[in-house]
């Protein structure tokens, strides 16, 4: 699809949009809000409904949305250019659209990086403090001839930098924060965390974390028949994500408890050595 030709965006971002498209790296540091590269259409449709008004143009709502879904197409390829974020903490700590639209927004930030190679999100914690170094939205592109830019923007406008002793600077910046930032992995945890206190908030169901993570859900063979009251636990995370979910067999959509990998190994370790008494 020929994105530029079917979506219109504001005059001011057209540039912009135009390097975006052509471009074999990209990289994007947000403190207000998630990425729009990485956003969902719901919580993208949250954020525009807000800044339209409440006056505002359903179709021309969704257009919006759909310049911006549009724009993410051609990273969302294990071929696409690579795509680096660094979210800083507050970003996924602040609901936009409500606790659902929240949690599937922080889901699909866990889903991408799994799906496509060359997506990588890191979270840069409040720990950080002044060392984030920034004080606004900064994306950085890189294009096939070697020409760099840089793009900051705030709230209605958007400020393009292609001065090369400006941009090398900001280059530079940026690798400190992502190597000041979490890991890949300690970023997705972060995440998670976070999503924990969101799914108690929600008005119906939601997928968690670990049923994206192919949970392979195992419990004693106690339990069948009449073995009475039993719990189940995921072992194959412990090697995936350090942690062991436990729940109750009987109540597989209620609350998990989630165990070191060393501390479920010590527990059974007891239990196959009696110290619990007769179980």
């Amino acid at each position: 699809m020929d994105w530029k030709r079917e979506i219109q965006h504001p005059d001011w971002f057209d540039l912009y949009a135009g390097l975006e498209a052509k471009s074999v790296g990209v990289r994007g540091y947000d403190i207000g809000r998630i990425w729009g590269l990485l956003q969902t259409a719901s919580y993208a449709r949250a954020l525009v409904r807000y800044f339209k008004g409440p006056a505002a143009d359903p179709v021309s709502v969704e257009k919006t949305v759909r310049a911006r879904l549009a724009r993410q197409e051609r990273f969302l390829d294990p071929d696409g250019p690579p795509l680096v974020s660094v979210l800083n903490e507050g970003v996924i700590r602040q609901v936009v659209g409500g606790p659902e639209v929240m949690h599937e927004q922080l889901q699909h930030l866990l889903d991408l990086p799994q799906q496509y190679s060359n997506i990588n999100i890191h979270v840069a914690p409040f720990s950080l403090g002044e060392r984030t170094g920034a004080t606004g939205t900064i994306t950085l592109i890189e294009l096939t001839d070697g020409e760099r830019w840089a793009y900051a923007e705030s709230l209605g406008s958007g400020h393009m930098i292609n001065n090369a002793a400006a941009v090398a600077e900001r280059f530079r910046a940026y690798d400190r924060l992502r190597a000041e930032s979490l890991s890949a992995s300690d970023s997705a945890r972060l995440i998670h965390s976070v999503m924990r206190g969101l799914r108690n908030m929600t008005s119906s169901p939601v997928p968690t974390f670990y049923a994206t993570r192919h949970a392979n859900w195992k419990k004693s063979t106690y339990s069948e028949g009449d073995g009475g009251n039993c719990i189940e636990a995921a072992l194959n995370l412990a090697t995936v994500d350090g942690v062991v979910p436990v729940r109750d067999s009987k109540d597989r959509s209620g609350p998990e408890l989630e165990i070191s990998a060393a501390g479920w190994s010590a527990f059974v370790s007891a239990v196959r050595a009696g110290e619990f008494g007769a179980l």
